[in-house]
């Protein structure tokens, strides 16, 4: 099944996410459809030296900006490339969209090209990232700030779904990201999400707070989209801090230069291992298709490792599960 690549959306775009998509069908046999201006994704497949037949041109000459409010520009460009490319998933023209451009932009067009699945109420945003015990589930990190206590309940549904199906997880265990592990903490709508939680089928385990994001402690975490975007922006800010910090001290002085070149081994892997390009990018759930919205920053193998996300994503029947678990007949 084809991938559409929103090639003009990201920081880098359109060079990097050719690149990525090159890699993508050299590596992993995918068929990609890149969405956006024709006459600049064109030199780029010249340049490098791309004559296969994995990859075709879908043109979208507009483009929506990074700093463009996400509904008016929906409805103003149809034809960028976000909306185009969405549209043609739409259509069954390919099985699943990939953006690193405006995450609300994206939020929203796929809201109303694909519509949302039966018995889903919003979408969410749902990102895997690495723990002390393997990788976690987070959800929702940016799509919907003002969530009612039902769509929560809906996320830790299809976050069950998506890790049973993507991340090979039998009966996952389910927290709440709460300012405390007693049931009675937080607000009245944290309080009323920890009750629905507790009398659902999933294993939920009650509350976890902020510093168990990377412990481990569950395999889903949920939250509302402001909470756990501001989570997810601390977290990539404290990964990052840390790097410079380290590198910072080790550089200081003599010593700290030759013990560099024994860690250096170490400290590849643990770039590897908080790496956001591992993972690719970030599953909408909820949504009548498959979306996978990334990082604006990503990098060619980011782009490379979501198109491998997508592939996925249609193969094991992602949604199809998520129906079947909201109790409606895929």
């Amino acid at each position: 099944m084809k991938i559409v690549v929103d090639a003009m959306g990201g920081d880098h775009a359109p060079r990097v996410v050719i690149e990525g998509a090159i890699a993508a069908v050299r590596e992993y046999g995918a068929q990609v459809i890149l969405c956006g201006d024709e006459a600049k994704i064109t030199p780029f497949l010249k340049k490098a030296k791309y004559s296969d037949d994995g990859i075709e041109i879908a043109h979208a000459p507009e483009v929506i900006e990074m700093c463009e409010p996400a509904a008016n520009s929906v409805r103003r460009k149809r034809n960028s490339s976000i909306v185009v490319g969405l549209n043609l998933v739409k259509e069954g023209k390919a099985g699943a969209f990939f953006s690193a451009g405006n995450t609300g932009a994206v939020v929203c067009a796929a809201t109303l090209e694909l519509r949302l699945l039966p018995g889903i109420e919003r979408p969410g945003i749902g990102i895997v990232t690495p723990t002390l015990k393997g990788a976690a589930f987070i959800i929702d990190v940016g799509a919907n700030i003002d969530p009612k206590p039902t769509q929560l309940l809906q996320y830790g549904i299809m976050a069950d779904a998506y890790c049973r199906n993507i991340l090979n997880k039998d009966n996952p265990s389910v927290g709440l990201l709460n300012i405390g592990e007693e049931e009675a903490k937080g607000t009245e709508f944290m309080r009323e999400v920890h009750e629905l939680l507790s009398k659902s089928n999933l294993n939920f385990t009650g509350n976890v707070e902020g510093k168990d994001l990377f412990s481990g402690k569950c395999d889903i975490i949920i939250s509302d989209g402001f909470v756990g975007n501001v989570a997810l922006k601390v977290s990539e800010s404290a990964a990052e801090a840390m790097q410079v910090f380290l590198k910072r001290h080790l550089l200081s002085n003599i010593m700290g230069k030759i013990g560099l070149l024994f860690l250096l081994p170490s400290l590849k892997r643990f770039k590897k291992d908080i790496d956001y390009a591992e993972y690719g990018g970030a599953p909408l759930l909820g949504v009548n298709g498959v979306v996978i919205i990334g990082h604006g920053r990503s990098n060619a193998r980011a782009i490379k490792n979501a198109i491998r996300v997508a592939n996925e994503e249609i193969e094991r029947k992602v949604n199809e599960e998520i129906m079947r678990s909201v109790g409606v007949k895929a």
